[in-house]
Parts: structure tokens; sequence; C-alpha cells
């Protein structure tokens, strides 16, 4: 059974993953209108007013909800905004067939966060030097974490991940 979109040279082609760096980018903004999609459903139904800025960010689609009286939409601590951008992942998904790696922020609570980490990580990258000692930070989400992670390798230090979830935290090394 054939039809005007299968490409009959090379079926095998069809369920691989995008080899291109120009397939990548295709795909990764398709991720990134699926999630808008969602996020604007959920939007209507919420009632909340918000923009939504889809954008890639390296290797993953990244989509942001902007507007005023969204707070409950990143919770305390960030906790509603990861289990939204979960909901958003699934939603990928559920129509690409393939895992997501997008990352949604909500009224810039990623961006301001990731700028307060980056000042944790070389705080403890400092102290790590100065005192010859494993600096353990306190736990942090996986998102967090990178960003601890990144500043402490800029730094030419090494760090480590240690602990069970929720209470998994960085452990930053002396040189």
């Amino acid at each position: 059974m054939t039809d005007g979109m299968q490409n009959t040279e090379a079926p095998e082609q069809s369920d691989a993953k995008p080899s291109t760096a120009d397939e990548r980018l295709k795909a990764l903004e398709a991720e990134s209108d699926i999630a808008a999609d969602y996020l604007e459903e959920l939007l209507d139904i919420a009632d909340l007013d918000g923009d939504i800025d889809m954008d890639v960010d390296g290797d993953r689609a990244a989509v942001s909800i902007v507007g005023a009286e969204l707070n409950n939409l990143v919770g305390e601590n960030g906790k509603v905004l990861e289990a939204l951008q979960e909901l958003t992942r699934l939603a990928v998904y559920r129509e690409t067939g393939e895992r997501s790696r997008l990352m949604l922020d909500v009224s810039n609570y990623r961006a301001n966060r990731k700028a307060e980490l980056e000042e944790v990580g070389r705080t403890a990258v400092e102290e790590a030097k100065a005192t010859g000692s494993p600096v353990r930070l306190d736990p942090m989400t996986p998102f967090e974490r990178k960003v601890v992670h990144d500043v402490v390798a800029a730094a030419g230090l090494s760090s480590e991940s240690e602990g069970e979830e929720p209470r998994r935290r960085v452990v930053v090394q002396p040189a």
C-alpha cells in the first residue's frame, strides 16, 4: 500500500533520527510548535493570559510563557513549572514518538534562577579552591544541578551529584 507521502527509495529513513543539522533544527522547531499548541490550550482552559515564545537553545527546543499573573504556573521553588514541563514533553512525545528535552520557562523564572545558580556555582568554586575541601550544596533539581556543573567545569574544577532524588545535590571538588 503506497500513498503520495511515502518515500519508496529509502523507507528505512522514516524512522531514523534527523541526521543533518538542518533536519535536527526542523525537528526541534516542530517540538516547539507542538509544545506551544499544547500550552495555548492549557492557558485557554485555565483562563490565563500569556504569550508564548518559541526558540531553539543549543540542542533542545525552548518555549517560554510570558505575561502577568502566571506565578501559579511556577509554584513554590518551580515545582509546578517542573510538572508542567514534563506534561508538555509528554504531549510532544505523543505527537512525535520521540523523547523531548524541551525546556519550558514561565515569566523568566528559569532565566532568573539560572543567574542565581551561576553565582552559587562561582561561590562554591571559590570556596573549594580556598579551603581545598569538597563543597556540598543544597539539594537541587536536575536543571539546577546542570547549571552548577557547567559553571564548575568552566572554572576548571570537577563536580559530581550525590544522593537520591529529591535530595540529590552537587559536590564541588577542589583542584
